[in-house]
């Protein structure tokens, strides 16, 4: 286990949905604010390990589970952990928790250190973990098998220059945005996820158009976002009802 860093904040009205409730790719986006916070603070900030190194960090994988989400106006804390690491993968762990200190969402992200230049994956440095006090180990976390989706409903959209990170490639929040568009302002309005598997396979290329394809079974939807032939994200959800939530 490593060193954990907390902030707290209120949810601006900006990141509210039509519910009320903060969107979940901000969540994504707060959540690696707090963990770059931390990095700043230990020394190893994105901005010394890109001067240094010439590696930026990426995200593979999200492992997300909801037990309800914060709403407008409500104070909450965000908490990281770098838990562990290995050759090639590190393992973060955030935990939103309300003002009463229960926990609202967890979070699981694997990453992984990328060169600039060559876009290939780099093994880890030791000098570049070593602040976070995480152990070194050699188990690998794996998500779920994912499958090809046999009929699914989909949508294209297209690659905003603003949609871009400074790595050149899409903001994984916004592969979020076009996996739950896909869903529909109806079905939106009346489930929230409950448990998100998210896998990264392959940059989106600025330009261009996305495919954002679903098959949905009673609670459980399957997902995969596409683009030149290529999938680049494929995703897991099982949802849960607004209602039920309210009602407990």
């Amino acid at each position: 286990m490593g060193l954990t860093y907390q902030m707290k904040m209120k949810i601006p009205f900006d990141m509210a949905d039509m519910n009320g409730h903060i969107k979940l790719p901000d969540v994504i986006l707060l959540s690696l604010q707090v963990s770059g916070m931390q990095a700043i603070e230990l020394g190893v900030s994105d901005k010394a390990i890109l001067e240094d190194y010439n590696l930026v960090w990426i995200i593979t994988e999200y492992d997300i589970e909801v037990v309800r989400l914060p709403r407008f106006a409500e104070e909450i804390t965000i908490e990281t952990e770098a838990l562990s690491y290995n050759r090639l993968f590190c393992y973060r762990r955030f935990t939103i928790y309300d003002e009463a200190g229960q926990d609202l969402i967890h979070m699981m992200a694997t990453f992984v250190l990328m060169d600039r230049d060559s876009r290939k994956v780099h093994a880890v440095e030791p000098e570049i973990v070593a602040p976070y006090q995480s152990d070194f180990d050699k188990k690998l976390i794996r998500g779920p098998k994912y499958e090809t989706l046999e009929e699914p409903i989909s949508k294209d959209y297209h690659v905003r220059f603003y949609d871009l990170d400074m790595n050149g490639h899409v903001n994984n929040s916004k592969y979020l945005d076009w996996i739950f568009e896909v869903m529909g302002a109806d079905f939106l309005t009346q489930y929230i996820p409950k448990k998100i598997n998210l896998k990264y396979v392959k940059e989106v290329r600025p330009g261009g158009v996305i495919t954002s394809a679903v098959e949905r079974t009673g609670l459980e939807s399957k997902h995969e976002i596409t683009s030149d032939g290529a999938t680049n994200a494929q995703a897991i959800i099982t949802w849960q009802e607004i209602k039920k939530i309210r009602e407990k």
